[in-house]
């Protein structure tokens, strides 16, 4: 292992020297040490999303969909930066607890923002989530060349944006959608070699599950400049037969895996003994050769080498823990959540100017939400604490505050925080006395009284008005004695659920139960609807109406209202919707009528809609970390022009979305690249405190580049910031293409009057698409618009160019059956239980097409086909329900990937048509069809 070797030579030594028994041990996500040869124990995946996460108080950055729409992939690589500092630093101070290898950034395109994890994710738009996730994972990885500072994990590979039975829902991915819209927001971090690890997603796609993917060999580790570590997602190998069902026994699924290109295992945490086996039992079957287990050994070994494991010094030696927090990565995360931040409408009153008072509004205005995988806030800077350094403010969480009356009596809260109880005499003994305890009658009403948090979609919070601690469920016992909803199993949350007589009853969220009450007058769960407790709400104080009173008597009024990143969607669990939460949207309307001088400011991981119309000034931003208070201040009271830019579409309404299971956003009209309404805020929109002009658009295509150029100008008052950015459209084409792609920006800070010329460098062969015909890509002969604006809908210049390329000639030869050009209710699947997709249809009637194929001198056809069932496939011309008949060929029965070659004649041959295979019975799986020509047909016959 001599650290002057070349790397290749190096991982091939140690792997030499090592026995198969310990080349297993370093197949799971604990890898065994080898005393014997100095190779001590590793462990895969530390979060790492925005700052480190789960190891204690570190610096919290904002959401990484936050950090993208700050347009600035060299600050968002800063930021990387920051966090494999700590990171470092972390693993310095317990190598156990804090490994090197980051399972972050996220690069699954956000392609519809119902996705519970939509936080997670950078931008719709692949090519920006692809710029983005290679700038934060070279910041993690650091800046020597050879030696990394942590190895960075690409997260889901692939099709992943549901949470929705995610472990058993397939992606159905068309091949244009797969290369030209999934497969681009991985490739920049792989290729450029700034991440050195990639984790497959829970899901399926196209029938197979992506853990047993071809393309992590033919797609990842083609693009890897070096060796790609692939490791598998917690307890996801287990599925594979498990609720997947895709192998019988786990030796077989196992071995599948890493002859697919799995190098790690995160099965059973810090257990390995039961994946080892199934290894070994898996090598014994002769399922997995000790050549399969030395290529995944290698991957494992040259991270860890690259990592300086075994070098006597690296260049990170000098990181220590005083870099946890330091007093620059602050700054960097007050700079980040300030440069985050997007002025989505403004009528005016911002900037903010001298005010004597500020009424701070609004559940989210006096507190910080970590995420699931947000780091542990060192401190927290709040809207409130913020603004209320600048200025005077009052403040008002502006929840309603009830009362719970059931039938026996009022429902009560244990001031010691224990089980919530109806209808008894006292608190009971442990109630403390004295002044303003429970002891007093003031004290004692507020145990009957409940603080009411509308998170929105149904999901209700209640905190006890005497302890200020969330209502919890222990042991199926309503308890308070939370600091709000937390944890993987959010227990905090309720939903009200109507019963006669205007009362209500309370279902647990996360365990669907309801709130019964026991002979004990104690309040617990209870399995039976019928058996729920029935309570009377009151409203005893109306967060909405303290509201108004607090903004009537204020010079400004600024509310903060969004989601809970641990309610409103997250991992496990999708949101049905984008509205604000009902209670939080009456707020702002109330506020609004009281004082017009008021701006909503919206926190959440994804685009809302609210119903208050003409608000006078509304911004947004991600939960952005420790630093919020003083960024947002900052951008009201105009220190800094908001510079943050949308990487979503804000839909109007989520009936705008289509079916959050359907992937091919080419077919659906989805994401602003194909999306034909009017949002609410389109891809890329936020404003300045300036203005700006666009001028002088000139486009040269030449030497297989299209040269652009424009002029900005602030014509405001004020110094600002724009982001200039490029899209084009593809004029005419055999095919449907995107309405406007993003292909270039550059963020412009402009001194009032100045001009700055933008310029954009497009490599013709960027506006190639995906050619199902002859499966690659192909750049047509044909005209393109280029567009420049402010959004993908403020586009204020545009100029025509021509491109030299290929015409896309008509279909001759085989058809895959995923190569079609069209479809009708087929679902996408596995042809074969290792490689090959197919076709299956989903209703009779069911139809693929192929336009424009030539069937000249052809006489018969052969389709590999099979369906559990039987059934028919004919082929048309022209039309599924009308068209010429073709051919028709009886499927027979088959199992499930023991599909048969058929043929048929056909009626006639010749000519250029489009072509129709129709699915005459559900259920009938076809992979291709085969065209044979007269000599071949009367040589063979029908089979």
């Amino acid at each position: 292992m001599d650290p002057g070797a070349p790397l290749a030579a190096r991982v091939a030594d140690l792997l030499g020297r090592l026995t198969l028994d310990e080349k297993l041990g370093l197949l799971h996500q604990y890898q065994a040490p080898v005393d014997r040869l100095g190779v001590g124990p590793f462990r895969t995946g530390t979060e790492a999303l925005h700052g480190l996460a789960w190891l204690g108080p570190a610096t919290v950055f904002p959401q990484a969909v936050g950090l993208a729409s700050t347009w600035d992939p060299e600050l968002v690589r800063r930021v990387g930066e920051a966090t494999g500092e700590e990171v470092l630093a972390f693993h310095r101070k317990d190598p156990a607890g804090a490994g090197r290898n980051v399972w972050a950034p996220v690069v699954n395109p956000l392609r519809d923002p119902r996705w519970g994890r939509n936080e997670e994710g950078y931008s719709e738009d692949p090519w920006l989530t692809g710029i983005m996730g290679e700038a934060y994972a070279r910041g993690l990885r650091g800046s020597d060349p050879a030696v990394l500072r942590t190895a960075p994990t690409l997260k889901h590979f692939l099709a992943y944006n549901n949470e929705t039975d995610r472990c058993v829902t397939s992606s159905n991915l068309p091949p244009r959608v797969l290369h030209e819209y999934e497969l681009p927001a991985f490739r920049p971090a792989v290729e450029s070699g700034a991440a050195v690890a990639v984790m497959p997603s829970y899901n399926l796609v196209n029938g197979r599950p992506a853990h047993l993917s071809p393309l992590i060999e033919s797609a990842l580790r083609a693009w890897a400049p070096g060796d790609l570590l692939v490791v598998s997602d917690a307890y996801a190998p287990a599925n594979l037969t498990g609720v997947q069902g895709y192998h019988d026994t786990l030796p077989e699924a196992y071995a599948h895996a890493v002859k697919a290109g799995l190098d790690s295992f995160t099965q059973d945490d810090d257990r390995p003994e039961a994946t080892l086996g199934h290894l070994r039992e898996a090598l014994r079957r002769g399922l997995l050769a000790e050549a399969d287990v030395d290529r995944a050994v290698r991957h494992v070994l040259s991270i860890r080498f690259r990592l300086g494991e075994f070098d006597p010094a690296t260049p990170y030696d000098d990181v220590t823990e005083e870099v946890v927090n330091c007093p620059a990565h602050q700054d960097l995360a007050r700079e980040a959540a300030r440069r985050s931040i997007v002025l989505l409408a403004n009528d005016g009153l911002l900037p903010l100017g001298p005010v004597a008072k500020v009424a701070v509004i609004g559940q989210l205005g006096d507190t910080l939400m970590e995420d699931w995988y947000s780091g542990t806030l060192p401190y927290a800077v709040t809207a409130r604490a913020g603004l209320a350094e600048r200025c005077a403010t009052v403040f008002c969480e502006a929840v309603d505050r009830v009362t719970l009356t059931a039938e026996a009596g009022p429902v009560t809260a244990d001031p010691a925080g224990g089980p919530l109880s109806a209808g008894l005499a006292s608190a009971g003994p442990s109630a403390p006395h004295g002044d303003g305890a429970a002891g007093s009658s003031g004290q004692f009403d507020q145990l009957g009284q409940f603080d009411l948090f509308d998170w929105g979609g149904g999901a209700y919070a209640l905190r006890a008005a005497a302890t200020g601690r969330f209502v919890s469920v222990d042991d199926g016992v309503l308890v308070n004695d939370q600091p709000g909803p937390n944890g993987w199993e959010v227990r905090q949350t309720f939903r009200v659920e109507d019963r006669p007589r205007g009362l209500i009853a309370l279902r647990h969220i996360s365990t669907g139960c309801y709130v019964g009450r026991g002979d004990d007058g104690v309040l617990r769960l209870v399995d039976d609807a019928d058996r729920a407790v029935w309570l009377a709400m009151e409203v005893v104080r109306s967060g909405a109406a303290r509201a108004a009173e607090l903004a009537a008597e204020a010079d400004v009024a600024v509310v903060v209202v969004g989601d809970h990143p641990l309610v409103n969607g997250r991992e496990t669990e999708d949101r049905a919707g984008l509205a604000l939460a009902p209670a939080q949207d009456a707020v702002v309307a109330a506020v609004l009528a009281a004082n017009p001088r008021t701006v909503m400011v919206l926190t959440s991981g994804y685009p809302l809609t609210w119903s208050t119309p003409d608000v006078p000034a509304v911004l947004w931003s991600a939960h952005g970390g420790q630093e919020y208070g003083h960024a947002l201040a900052e951008v009201l009271f105009g220190d800094a022009d908001p510079e943050g830019r949308l990487t979503q579409t804000w839909y109007r309404s989520a009936q705008e979305l289509p079916d959050l299971l359907d992937y091919d956003i080419i077919t659906a009209d989805a994401t602003y690249l194909y999306f034909r309404g009017t949002p609410l805020f389109p891809f890329g929109h936020g404003l300045s405190y300036t203005t700006f002009d666009f001028a002088g658009l000139r486009v040269r295509p030449a030497d297989g580049v299209v040269a652009a150029e424009v002029t900005v100008t602030n014509t405001g008052a004020r110094e600002g910031v724009e982001v200039v950015q490029f899209y084009t459209h593809q004029r005419r084409s055999r095919v449907k293409q995107p309405l406007r792609r993003l292909r270039g920006f550059e963020k412009v800070r402009l001194a009032p009057g100045e001009s700055r010329v933008v310029t954009l460098r497009l490599p013709v062969e960027e506006l190639a698409f995906w050619d199902v015909t002859r499966g690659r890509f192909v750049v047509e002969s044909a005209p393109h618009q280029l567009m420049v604006g402010r959004s993908a809908a403020d586009l204020r210049l545009c100029a025509r160019f021509d491109v030299p390329g290929e015409t896309i000639p008509p279909r001759v030869g085989p058809l895959r059956a995923m190569d079609h050009d069209e479809y009708d209710a087929v679902a996408f699947v596995d042809a074969g239980p290792v490689a090959g997709e197919a076709v299956r249809s989903e209703a009779e009637g069911a139809w693929i097409a192929f336009r424009e194929v030539d069937l000249a001198g052809v006489a018969s056809c052969a389709v590999t086909a099979g369906s559990a069932d039987g059934g028919m496939i004919t082929v048309r011309l022209g039309d599924p329900l009308h068209g010429e008949a073709l051919a028709a060929l009886p499927v027979p029965r088959t199992g499930r990937h023991a599909l048969q070659t058929l043929t048929a004649p056909l009626a006639r041959s010749g000519g250029v048509h489009d072509v129709y295979v129709v699915f005459e019975n559900d259920g009938v799986t076809l992979a291709d069809l085969t065209w044979c020509p007269v000599t071949a047909y009367a040589e063979g016959g029908v089979a």
